[in-house]
C-alpha cells in the first residue's frame, strides 16, 4: 500500500470498521482479518485495536467479553444507536465526498 492511499485509509478507516461491525458483532483479528481480505493487506493489527479502543471510549459500540479457548477472553464489538447514527452520517458525508470527487475527476461536469 502506497503512503498516499494509506493516509486516506486512515481518515476512513473508522467509518469501515463500525460498517463492518454493523454488518455482525466481531473481535479486533477477525476485523484485521477481513480488511486484508479485502485488499488491504499491510493494515497493522495495532491500528485496528487502537481504533476499538477510541470508538469504544466514545461510546459508538457495546461490548463484550467472550470467554476465549486461547488465552484471555476477547472483547467482541457490536454497533450500538449512537455508533449506527454516526455510521449514517458517515455514509452520507461518504457519498458527497464520492459525489464532488467524481465530478472533478471526469472534469468539472
Amino acid at each position: 500500500m502506497g503512503k498516499q492511499q494509506t493516509e486516506m485509509l486512515k481518515g476512513v478507516l473508522e467509518g469501515i470498521v463500525l460498517a463492518v461491525l454493523s454488518r455482525r458483532p466481531a473481535y479486533g483479528y477477525e476485523i484485521t482479518a477481513w480488511l486484508r481480505e479485502q485488499g488491504f493487506a499491510e493494515i497493522a493489527e495495532g491500528t485496528v485495536y487502537a481504533l476499538l479502543v477510541r470508538i469504544e471510549q466514545r461510546g459508538l459500540v457495546d461490548v463484550e467479553r467472550v470467554p476465549s479457548e486461547k488465552g484471555p477472553p476477547r472483547k467482541v464489538y457490536t454497533v450500538n444507536a449512537h455508533g449506527a447514527d454516526y455510521l449514517t452520517e458517515f455514509w452520507g458525508t461518504w457519498s458527497f465526498l464520492a459525489e464532488r470527487l467524481e465530478q472533478l475527476h471526469e472534469g468539472g461536469k
